[in-house]
Formats: structure tokens, sequence, C-alpha cells
């Protein structure tokens, strides 16, 4: 499996043992992860690569958000990263404790394209249609991104597991 990890997260794959499948034709991502396995599945089913699976974790979809509070997260990373950083991973695992993560140092433009990113309903279509299952997993809990918004996007192309108590790891404590 390709698997591509969240924003500023590196090993984060484990947290998602539990579902993954392990074939060499899936791949799979987390949070900002996700938006690059589309990207990935959408390319290779282009190239008439063989995918059968893609899995999207906590997918990050924010396209329901105001411009507002896009603008004001950007503000915040510029203002000092460390702090922005710090929060955003607390948030991750909120409700529950959080737990140590590897993570590296990410670039604003990597939080703009994960803020500003457009699920396109004409990609997930295709992928589709070309015989790959889309599998979709979200928290209940999760505090980072829109779960509804993104429960109800997915929900015409994928088949969504909704964790009820899941936070943005899908973590239950």
């Amino acid at each position: 499996m390709k698997f591509y990890s969240g924003f500023s997260m590196i090993n984060d794959e484990p947290f998602f043992n539990d579902f993954i499948d392990e074939s060499v034709y899936a791949i799979g991502g987390f949070s900002y992860g996700a938006i690059k396995a589309i990207q990935d599945a959408f390319q290779r089913v282009q190239e008439k690569k063989r995918v059968d699976r893609v899995q999207l974790f906590s997918p990050a979809f924010f396209q329901t958000k105001p411009d507002k509070f896009k603008r004001l997260q950007l503000m915040g990373f510029a203002k000092n990263k460390e702090s922005y950083l710090d929060s955003f991973i607390e948030l991750c695992f909120a409700p529950y404790q959080r737990v140590l993560t590897s993570h590296y140092h990410p670039q604003i433009d990597e939080l703009q394209e994960l803020l500003y990113y457009e699920w396109s309903a004409d990609m997930m279509r295709f992928i589709q249609f070309q015989g790959v299952v889309i599998e979709v997993y979200l928290g209940g809990r999760d505090a980072i991104i829109d779960v509804e918004g993104a429960r109800s996007f997915f929900a015409d192309f994928a088949d969504v597991t909704y964790i009820k108590e899941g936070n943005h790891f899908l973590r239950i404590e």
C-alpha cells in the first residue's frame, strides 16, 4: 500500500492499522495525506494503472468553512508556527489524551493547499467508475475537519465508516 501522512505528520500510518488494506494496489492517506492519496489514485487510473482501493482517513475537508476561518488559520501559522502546530496536534487527539507523534515543520503553502483544497465530485466519480473502491473513515468527535460536510459529500462516492466517538486519528479512549 502507498500511504500519505497528514499535515506535519511522519509515520502516522500505524494509527490506522486496524483499517488499512495492505494490497500493493491500495492507496491511503490521512487528513492532508488523503488529498495526496486521491490525487495519486486519479493520476494512476488516468494512466490505466491498477488501483483497487483508496482509503481516506479523516480527509482534510474544509470547503464548507468560510474564507475568514481559513485566513485566520494561515495568520496563526505565520505568526507563530510552533504554537500553531502544537495546538493543531493537540486538537487532532481531542477530546482524548495526546499521544506522542513524529512530525516535521511544514511550510505555509502546505497549510494553504490543505485549507483551500476543493474535493471534486467529478474526480471522485471518475475514480469510482474505473472500478476503484473508495473508503472514507470519519470520527464523530473530530475537532479538525467538517465531519458532517465530509460525510455528506463522500456518501455519493464512497463507503463511509463513521466512528461516533472517534477523534481525528479515529481513536477512542
